[in-house]
C-alpha cells in the first residue's frame, strides 16, 4: 500500500481515528483475507469500511434485516460552491425533544401506561435513525411481545394527531424551532446563487409540518418556493394505502442526499465536489460520504458520540463558520 491514505476515506493509514475490527458483523470480510486490511467502523458502528489497497467498501447494517454494501467514494470541497444539502432535524430544525416525545407516546401505548417514559440510556436509540428502527428498539427492551406493525400503528395516530395540531397552529409551540443562525445563513446562500436542498429520514408528514412551523416563524414564506429541492423519507407504508421507499434506505444509506443533489438539483457525479452536505448526526455525516460528498458537521448533536467526525472535512460550531468555509474562495 503505497498510498498514504486510506482509498475513498481519505485518512492517514495510522491515525484514522476509527476502531479497528477483525471481521465485519455480517462475517463477510476479515482482516488479512481476500485482499482485506483493515475494517475500520465508528463508534456507534453504524458502518463498516473494509479497506483494501486500492478501495474501500461500506457495510451499513439494519435493524429490519436489509443490510447493504456501498463503494467509498473520494470526497473533496472544490470552488466554487454550487450547492448545499442540508439535514432537517437538529440541523436546520431542533426538533428532537418532540420526536423522542412521540416515540415514548408509542410504547407507552403499547404498554397500556400513560405514564410511560423512556430512560436516558434510550436517547441514542431513538434519534438518528428510521421510525421503525427506533420502535424496533423499545420493542425489544419494553415490550417483546409486541410487533412492530403495532407500534407503528400507535405511532402514526399520535403523530397525525400532533403534526394537524402544529399545522393549524394550536400544537406545541415549542415543537419546531429553527436552529439559531439558520435564517441568516439561508438567506446568504440565495444572495451568492448557492442552490439548497433538504434531505432528511423524516416522513413527509413529519417533515412538512416542522419545515412549516420553523418557516413561520422565521418569516420565509412557503419552503416549496424557497428551496431548489426537498427529499424526504416519503409516506408511511399502512394497510390499504400505498407508500414509498424510506423506511429501508434512511441514513446512513446515501440514497437521500444522492436523490436530492443528482435529481432534485440536477448536478451530475462528476461534480459532487461542488455539493456540500450539512449534519448534525453521525448517521447523516456517513450518508453524505456515502453518497460521495464532502460533509460538514454541525457541533451540537452526536457527531462526536458516533465517533464520525474523522469522516467530516469540518466540524463548525455554528452556521457562521459554515458560511466563511462556503465563502473562502470567493
Amino acid at each position: 500500500m503505497s498510498d498514504a491514505l486510506l482509498p475513498g476515506l481519505g485518512l492517514p493509514r495510522d491515525t484514522h481515528g476509527l476502531v479497528s475490527l477483525d471481521v465485519c458483523s455480517d462475517g463477510g470480510f476479515r482482516v488479512g483475507r481476500d485482499g482485506v486490511r483493515h475494517i475500520l467502523t465508528p463508534a456507534d458502528r453504524r458502518v463498516e469500511f473494509i479497506v483494501f489497497d486500492d478501495r474501500t467498501l461500506a457495510y451499513v447494517g439494519s435493524g429490519l434485516g436489509y443490510p447493504a454494501y456501498y463503494p467509498v467514494h473520494p470526497v473533496a470541497i472544490e470552488y466554487p460552491i454550487r450547492a448545499v444539502v442540508m439535514d432537517l432535524d437538529g440541523t436546520t430544525v431542533r426538533s428532537e425533544p418532540f420526536w423522542v416525545w412521540m416515540i415514548e407516546q408509542s410504547t407507552a401505548s403499547l404498554l397500556g401506561r400513560p405514564a410511560f417514559r423512556l430512560e436516558d440510556a434510550d436517547l441514542p436509540f431513538v434519534s438518528g435513525f428510521s421510525v421503525s428502527e427506533h420502535l424496533q428498539y423499545c420493542l425489544r427492551k419494553y415490550c417483546p411481545h409486541r410487533t412492530v406493525e403495532e407500534a407503528r400503528r400507535f405511532y402514526f395516530e399520535h403523530t397525525h394527531r400532533e403534526m394537524q395540531a402544529i399545522v393549524e397552529g394550536r400544537g406545541r409551540a415549542d415543537a419546531f424551532v429553527p436552529a439559531p443562525g439558520v435564517k441568516q445563513f439561508l438567506l446568504a446562500l440565495k444572495a451568492d446563487g448557492i442552490r439548497i436542498a433538504v434531505a432528511t429520514s423524516g416522513l413527509y408528514e413529519k417533515a412538512w409540518p416542522e419545515l412549516v412551523a420553523a418557516f413561520r416563524t422565521m418569516g420565509l414564506g412557503d419552503p416549496r418556493t424557497f428551496y431548489d429541492a426537498l427529499v424526504t423519507a416519503g409516506f408511511p407504508l399502512r394497510h390499504g394505502e400505498a407508500g414509498t421507499l424510506g423506511e429501508l434506505s434512511p441514513k446512513p444509506h446515501p440514497w437521500l442526499y444522492a436523490e436530492a443533489s443528482r435529481v432534485g438539483l440536477g448536478i451530475p457525479f462528476a461534480q459532487r465536489h461542488h455539493v456540500l452536505g450539512i449534519e448534525d448526526s453521525g448517521a447523516g455525516v456517513c450518508a453524505i460520504r456515502l453518497a460521495g460528498f464532502a460533509a460538514i458537521g454541525m457541533e451540537g448533536g452526536n457527531i462526536r458520540d458516533s465517533g464520525t467526525t474523522p469522516l467530516c472535512q469540518h466540524v463548525c460550531a455554528d452556521f457562521s463558520e459554515v458560511l466563511a468555509i462556503i465563502r473562502a474562495r470567493s
